[in-house]
Parts: structure tokens; sequence; C-alpha cells
């Protein structure tokens, strides 16, 4: 089936555009950078994507923001607490019924980081936590003693944890996003709800053996073109996956709202799996029933 256009749509991984919050954010990456072109990008992938929105000298930002959710149906997204910004705090003020909030980790900070997240449970309505362990510096891999503190407090806080796996796009080592690592926390964190971001690439079929082999293990599709999504990916939504296999964009970051739903026409899900993909396996994910 195509694309049923007016799906409602919660969306797992939705950029506020506040460019200098973003460029902030970047620049924490530069020390892991060794050649001169990335250090220049304005942002961490540059050379993957074209026609990155454009998203400098907004009056209303975050009334924007809720604009562009509006078209195309997107009922709730999930947005970083961005500590180089401010707009997080007008999303949770203004908008309060269309946010929900995902607190990026460090785990090199241990007890601190722990600390700092119970503390923003407090303050935003927090459904998720997130770790780019091959964006951290130094990096942390996956299965990493620095990470498992991290895990053992989002299963103390009832919150799923998105972390990107696969290939990174920046040019830094891929090591600690090797999607075998998932395995050993997967087993010995059985209670842990963990979403794949970013596509586990080139290592998509290991990806979909260890959801099947792991009730709590789930993929998202931040960062992919729908057209790009993984085979392996799309035949296992058909199949067995179809309740682990989430929606989510990358918009501002990298894709446009328009390129992303312009695209899901080419995308080959059977009419069972739409709902899920777009809407009711995140609202489950993330508590939102």
């Amino acid at each position: 089936m195509s694309f049923p256009v007016g799906s409602k749509v919660i969306d797992t991984m939705f950029g506020l555009p506040d460019a200098p919050g973003l460029t902030a954010a970047y620049e924490s990456f530069k020390g892991l950078y060794r050649d001169r072109e990335s250090r220049d990008f304005a942002m961490p992938a540059q050379y993957m994507f074209r026609n990155i929105p454009d998203i400098d000298n907004l009056a209303d930002p975050v009334g924007w923001a809720v604009e562009q959710m509006d078209k195309f149906n997107i009922e709730k997204a999930l947005i970083g607490v961005n500590p180089m910004g401010t707009l997080h705090e007008v999303a949770r003020d203004r908008f309060a019924d269309r946010f929900i909030f995902d607190i990026g980790l460090d785990p090199n900070y241990g007890m601190d980081e722990v600390r700092r997240l119970r503390q923003l449970t407090k303050e935003y309505d927090v459904r998720a936590a997130s770790v780019f362990p091959c964006g951290c510096d130094p990096q942390v891999p996956i299965n990493d003693k620095r990470m498992y503190v991290m895990y053992a407090a989002c299963i103390d806080l009832g919150l799923p944890i998105f972390v990107n796996a696969g290939v990174p796009g920046p040019r830094v080592p891929m090591y600690p996003q090797l999607v075998e690592h998932i395995d050993e926390v997967c087993w010995f964190f059985p209670e842990l709800k963990f979403v794949m971001r970013h596509g586990a690439h080139p290592w998509e079929d290991l990806a979909v053996s260890l959801m099947v082999k792991y009730p709590n293990l789930y993929y998202s599709t931040s960062a992919f073109a729908p057209k790009f999504y993984p085979k392996a990916i799309v035949d296992y939504a058909n199949t067995r996956g179809a309740d682990k296999i989430i929606y989510a964009g990358y918009f501002p970051m990298g894709l446009s709202l328009e390129r992303i739903f312009g695209d899901m026409q080419s995308v080959g899900f059977a009419d069972h799996v739409w709902p899920k993909f777009l809407y009711e396996n995140a609202k489950r994910l993330l508590g939102l029933g």
C-alpha cells in the first residue's frame, strides 16, 4: 500500500529551528575530527545531505515548527533539551500538548549525568533518553561500562533509550556503534527498552536478527530519507516486525518535512504496518496512552 496521506504521526526525532543552538552543539564534535573539511562543515555529516533546510532568522521559531507539524499531521514530536539553546523552554511553556522531551546523555560524566537526567524529568515531560556513542569525546562504545550506568538509570526511570547504531555520518571512528555490541546490552538488561537510531548501516540484517531475539529492542528510521529505508527493515516490518519499527525524521538537522513525506510514497510497507510505524508504536513505547 502507498503512504496513507492524512495519517496521524508521532515524530521520534524532531528538532527545533535553533540555528545558534545547533551550531554550538555541533562544535562539541570537532575535537574528534582529523580531516580539515569536517571542521568547516555547518553540520557534522554535511557531505551526506543536500538541501538542508534553511532555519535562520525566524521571528517565532517554535510557532513556525508547530505550523510545519500541522501541515504533515505530526501530533507530537520528541525533541531534545538543548543545553546550548532556549527554544525547548518555549516549546514546554507554549506548546505542552505538542512536544515531549528527550535528554541527550554523555556517559563520560557518570553519576553527574544521572543526576542531571533525574532533575530534568522533574522539569519537562521527559519520555526518553539518548546517546550518540561515536559523538562523545572520548567516545563510548554501546556496551561500555560507562553506558551501563545510563541504562540502569533509564530502567529505574521507566525511559526508553535511543542510541545511534552503525557507521556514523560524521568522519569519526565507527567502533563504538558496532551493532553487535547491542547483543550484550539486551542480554544483560532485559527490561531496557533500547531503540536503534540512524540506520544500523551496514548491519541491518544483524539488527533484524537481534530484534527477533530481544523483545525490547526497536529500530527508528532517523536520518534516512524514506526512499533509502533499508530493504531488510521494510521486509521485517511487513512480516513479524510491525511492532518494532518506529518513524523518526531528521528535521531540520538534515531533511525537510516535504522531502520526508514526499518520499513516503516509495516505501513498500503493508497496509497494517503504516499506522503502527507512524503512530502506534511510538505512542506505546513513549507511554503516551
